[in-house]
């Protein structure tokens, strides 16, 4: 009978000796956590055990270390905010559990870690911290963990790759592709605009944002009675397109805020808008012109089409081999220290 893979020992040993020598600075990589290290002499404590992935065992203390490490990579202050928690809680086990497949299947498929490449890891940290003695000290203690987590990473890097190696479509495929997707190959609306504003400071009292408005309101009669746009830019804007009468180019949607977005809508070329309050100050629109939508020929467009069909396709390819592992091989996972997750609303959840 094979014997259970522990894979929390030399983990926390690495991380605890990494953090100790870098403090806030460990490389991502020696942060990790080794995920299955050969298997010990003695069998792991069941009382120890996070989870069972076929005969290879997580132990608590590894889920514990890569708990924090997520927290730490992913939170502000290495924290996840309390709504947060049981998702994080959740894919960090999950994560633990899909490397542990990867890695068997890696091996599985006779793969082997690409020592050449790893040495040149190795001797960038050796670069990087050759001058202190923290690394001088303990670098024959470290460097062991650290090789296995660098092989391991290999291993699954080349797994990922042989799986999303796949051929390129036909052209009846990207074509069907181009059609299904056809707001991919379409360039959207565009507008020109031009403005008019008079900054007021968020914070300022009332009196301030309607003076603004006041005066918004006398420029655009002045407009109406025929005045040039441009040259009441270039007198009263206080904006950087002042200098060019107020002309902005041609914007798509996106770069404007939706009060704006939403207010060009209704405006054909050549209209002026009412006065507009925004987050900045009170401004005057005109809309000086609008391309609608235009989707390209598939003849211009067909390769940027194939690469990211091929790039779906593979996509669909590394995803498909991490669930047939984990459907061949299911985890058991002791949930008993995972925070329930929060009932979405709408599930019937009763109210407070």
């Amino acid at each position: 009978m094979k014997k259970p893979i522990c894979i929390a020992c030399q983990a926390v040993l690495l991380s605890a000796l990494l953090s100790a020598l870098f403090g806030a600075g460990v490389p991502a990589i020696a942060q990790a956590t080794p995920a299955a290290p050969e298997a010990t002499k003695q069998a792991t404590p069941e009382q120890a055990i996070f989870a069972r992935v076929g005969d290879a065992v997580i132990t608590h203390a590894e889920y514990d270390n890569a708990l924090v490490s997520a927290a730490r990579s992913k939170f502000y202050h290495g924290r996840a905010p309390e709504k947060d928690v049981a998702a994080l809680q959740r894919s960090v086990a999950d994560d633990l559990v899909t490397r542990v497949l990867l890695l068997r299947e890696a091996r599985r498929r006779g793969l082997t870690a690409d020592k050449a490449e790893i040495g040149k890891t190795l001797d960038g940290y050796e670069q990087r911290y050759g001058n202190s003695e923290h690394w001088k000290k303990n670098k024959e203690s470290i460097l062991p963990g650290l090789t296995a987590r660098l092989e391991e990473d290999n291993l699954v890097a080349q797994l990922e790759k042989l799986a999303r190696t796949v051929p390129d479509p036909d052209v009846d495929a990207v074509k069907a592709y181009y059609e299904a997707n056809a707001d991919k190959f379409t360039e959207p609306e565009r507008v020109r605009v031009s403005v008019i504003l008079i900054p007021v400071d968020p914070t300022s009292p009332l009196e301030a944002w309607d003076k603004a408005a006041e005066e918004i309101s006398g420029i655009q009669k002045r407009i109406r009675e025929g005045a040039d746009f441009a040259d009441m830019a270039r007198a009263h804007s206080k904006v950087p397109s002042a200098g060019q009468g107020g002309d902005m180019g041609y914007l798509h949607k996106g770069m404007l805020p939706v009060p704006v977005q939403d207010l060009l809508t209704t405006l054909k070329p050549g209209d002026l808008s009412e006065p507009l309050r925004l987050l900045e100050g009170v401004g005057l629109l005109r809309l000086v012109d609008r391309i609608e939508p235009k989707k390209h020929d598939f003849a211009r467009v067909e390769q940027r089409a194939r690469d990211l069909l091929k790039r779906d396709q593979s996509n669909a390819a590394w995803t498909s081999l991490i669930a047939e592992l984990k459907k061949a091989t299911p985890a058991q996972i002791d949930e008993s220290k995972f925070l329930p997750l929060a009932e979405s609303a709408g599930d019937g959840a009763a109210p407070n």
